[in-house]
């Protein structure tokens, strides 16, 4: 499976070379902390000024906030972290390192990032946990659902691909590969390495596995399954 069945990486994210459309996606995850490192922090003409960051929110680290990101009274951001335009950042999100926020997108509130790309337009607007984990433009999550990245067994994660079943990652941590446009549900729970086409939902409380573009899942992955009305 190459990287560009799920994401179309946009002009306005300044880290194209890092993260190759014939690439395994998942290696896009382990590639957000390479183009992080490699970023070239001095050069941050339309970073936010300083004094308009507000008092209540902690920032630490090499951090990039343009000007025009909507920052809350309060929030935490730990570097090495990039905030590009437009992006909203609500109250008391937790923005761990080694995250990259593309432009129109939404950090919500109570909501925690670790090492996680979301292109443009990406909307995690409430008690959401995104971690390891790629999100693709315009793809939504619920309130309340979670991007597991850890699995009990704390072992390698696999990932299906159609037509090949498993594959190894070489990742003992992996969250979600979320397509262009896909979406879960609130209160839904995507099992560690869960990957979704572009424009897929999931509505299931919990889903693992392979989800193909356009595709519906309302149920247990395995037989819920049907195509997604326009």
């Amino acid at each position: 499976m190459r990287a560009d069945e799920l994401f179309s990486f946009p002009e306005s994210l300044p880290f194209k070379e890092w993260f190759q459309p014939d690439a395994s996606p998942w290696t896009w995850v382990s590639a957000i902390a390479q183009a992080l490192d490699a970023y070239d922090w001095n050069a941050l003409t339309e970073a936010m000024p300083p004094q308009f960051i507000p008092p209540g929110v902690t920032v630490s680290g090499s951090v990039f906030i343009h000007r025009t990101v909507k920052l809350p009274p309060a929030c935490v951001i730990q570097g090495p972290s990039w905030l590009g335009p437009d992006v909203e950042v609500r109250p008391n999100a937790f923005i761990r390192g080694n995250v990259i926020a593309g432009k129109g997108s939404v950090l919500g509130n109570c909501c925690e990032y670790k090492n996680c790309l979301l292109l443009e337009r990406v909307e995690t607007p409430h008690y959401n946990y995104v971690g390891d984990s790629v999100l693709g433009n315009a793809a939504h999550l619920g309130a309340g659902a979670i991007c597991a990245n850890l699995k009990l067994s704390r072992d390698e994660v696999k990932v299906r691909i159609p037509g090949k079943g498993l594959q190894g990652t070489g990742r003992r941590k992996l969250g979600a590969l979320i397509g262009d446009g896909a979406e879960a549900g609130c209160n839904c729970v995507l099992q560690p390495g869960t990957i979704l086409g572009k424009r897929a939902v999931v509505l299931a409380p919990s889903f693992r596995g392979y989800l193909a573009a356009g595709k519906m899942a309302i149920a247990r992955w395995e037989t819920g399954v049907v195509d997604r009305p326009e």
